[in-house]
């Protein structure tokens, strides 16, 4: 930074241009190293967002489950590709009262985006296995996924296929987390 001496006598302090130069040319690079992820993001493929929709779900009820201390259900419907969440308690905060087997309401969230309650997978992906229980439900119209209060769940093993990307998503029944692998 320089010093400039004014014609009434006292300094002023100023940027050069090649400081400023610097800022800009740090400032663009930084933004250079962000922007192929940030289209990453923007262009996810289907079957990226299918994954992480079925993710997403599994996980919101199950944390449904132990923190209203009752079981919540994911409903899948293989033949038109949808899922959501149902059994669980809208939120203590509404007055509304409770139907079983009703969608879940969602909470006023302090984040900018609230959990997934539901979901449609793309036309592109595919539902070629649906185990739950050791039942295969790919051809009915309606199965169920169960996420007890004390965090254990069904068993379910869900095969997703887009063109040639295989993804297979299972339920550990101990813990009702969801983990995410690739079809051998």
């Amino acid at each position: 930074m320089n010093t400039v001496v004014s014609k009434k006598g006292f300094q002023r302090r100023a940027f050069t241009l090649i400081e400023i130069m610097m800022v800009v040319a740090i400032i663009g690079l930084v933004a250079a190293m962000g922007i192929p992820s940030m289209l990453r993001e923007m262009h996810r493929s289907p079957m990226s967002n299918a994954v992480n929709d079925v993710m997403e779900i599994c996980s919101h009820a199950r944390a449904l489950a132990i923190l209203n201390g009752v079981t919540t259900t994911v409903v899948f419907h293989p033949q038109t590709r949808q899922l959501a969440i149902s059994g669980a308690p809208a939120p203590a905060s509404t007055n509304e009262s409770f139907l079983p087997d009703t969608p879940v309401k969602k909470a006023p969230s302090a984040s900018s985006q609230a959990p997934k309650d539901s979901a449609q997978l793309d036309d592109s992906v595919s539902i070629d296995m649906l185990d739950i229980n050791l039942l295969e439900y790919k051809d009915s119209d309606e199965a169920r996924v169960r996420f007890f209060p004390n965090g254990t769940s069904d068993e379910m093993t869900l095969i997703l296929h887009s063109g040639t990307d295989y993804k297979k998503i299972t339920l550990e029944v101990t813990t009702g987390l969801a983990t995410v692998g690739e079809v051998k």
